[in-house]
């Protein structure tokens, strides 16, 4: 049985390698089954709250599987930029992004506020760079 995987949304790969760097698409919280990840139904009339904290995680281990598979992974991250719908996710998103990155050692990183992504329960949405020379 074949691992289900997250196709791209667009005419667009998830990774592209150029020399010793790969460039990882915008990639969200979004399951292969096409469910989001951080959106929890909080009662019976379907009111959603969207997790930043669960949402980054996830969005983070999708980038590291889509590097793995082309033979790296999150560690070889040398550049992020992230999408907020909300800034004052800022805190929860900072705070799971650290589980993934350390201050001293970890890539450069730019966070920019956005007023939507491609679906309505998405609050993150994370871009990446790798660098694989030294491998």
């Amino acid at each position: 049985m074949s691992e289900k995987i997250v196709t791209p949304r667009g005419a667009y790969p998830h990774t592209k390698r150029v020399g010793d760097f790969i460039f990882v698409s915008g990639t969200s919280s979004r399951r292969p089954d096409n469910t989001i990840a951080g959106v929890d139904i909080i009662d019976d009339m379907g009111t959603k709250r969207l997790n930043i904290e669960t949402q980054t995680r996830e969005v983070l281990k999708n980038i590291d599987s889509n590097l793995k598979k082309v033979g790296a992974s999150i560690k070889d991250v040398v550049d992020v930029t992230t999408f907020l719908v909300n800034m004052n996710d800022f805190a929860g998103y900072n705070k799971a992004y650290a589980e993934f990155f350390e201050k001293e050692t970890g890539p450069t990183r730019t966070t920019v506020a956005v007023h939507q992504l491609p679906h309505p329960d998405l609050v993150v949405e994370i871009k990446v760079m790798a660098y694989v020379g030294n491998k």
